[in-house]
């Protein structure tokens, strides 16, 4: 039976629990706060020398090949490796690592469901410090997934088009204009459905059931039939 598309995205803190001595597998925490992972982290874990994997002359873009094979490489992650993203802030940034993995083609990839909150709740082994050393790895930049990026251009295609949809995940008042966040603009791509990426999330920081997420993405006219355009 082929594994259900939750199973092929996410796994649970129970079930790493039961991999973490196995070859081939890299636990990679997405965190803003080197103290956090130093005082406690999955053992095994290492921590991501960014949490947005970012370019360094554009900030604003994913990270250049050059650079995000220097990245990746630097914490132990080659072609071969299951990587298991994890974090502290109910996945965004796990989330952001799973899309630049899939973006450099690397689709070996998946989000540990609840992130840290759930690991710790389950009292579930942890350990202190620095990550111990791993083996250096080779990782392949050589192909880009350019269709599951969208761009300026693209979104001026999408607005009006009936075969997409422009989905704003930001908070309400970044949506209505009313916190700019420091941007020259407030407000929103014209057109653009709202539902922000918390909603996605029960409070403990799991992802909500296949069922509630289905009941939210159709509430907002979101479908499997159009090109989605997230923001």
């Amino acid at each position: 039976m082929a594994a259900s598309p939750r199973d092929q995205l996410l796994v649970s803190a129970n079930w790493l629990a039961g991999h973490l001595s196995e070859d081939g597998i890299r636990i990679v925490e997405m965190a803003q706060d080197q103290e956090q992972f130093l005082e406690g982290h999955i053992p095994g874990a290492v921590l991501s020398p960014s949490w947005q994997i970012k370019g360094s002359e554009n900030k604003r873009l994913v990270a250049p090949p050059t650079e995000a094979k220097e990245w990746f490489e630097s914490i132990g992650i080659g072609d071969d490796t299951l990587v298991i993203a994890y974090d502290r802030f109910s996945s965004r940034d796990a989330a952001r690592l799973w899309w630049v993995l899939n973006y450099y083609g690397h689709s070996n990839v998946k989000i540990l469901d609840g992130g840290w909150s759930e690991w710790s709740s389950l009292n579930l082994p942890i350990e202190s410090g620095p990550p111990f050393p791993y083996k250096s790895s080779l990782f392949t930049t050589d192909y880009v997934n350019q269709a599951i990026q969208s761009d300026v251009e693209k979104l001026k295609l999408a607005i009006g088009n009936d075969d997409s949809l422009i989905w704003d995940v930001r908070s309400d008042d970044e949506y209505s204009g009313a916190n700019s966040r420091g941007n020259n603009r407030a407000g929103h791509i014209p057109g653009a459905v709202h539902l922000e990426w918390t909603n996605l999330v029960n409070e403990d920081q799991t992802f909500k059931s296949t069922k509630d997420l289905e009941s939210l993405l159709i509430s907002v006219g979101i479908s499997s039939e159009k090109r989605i355009h997230i923001y």
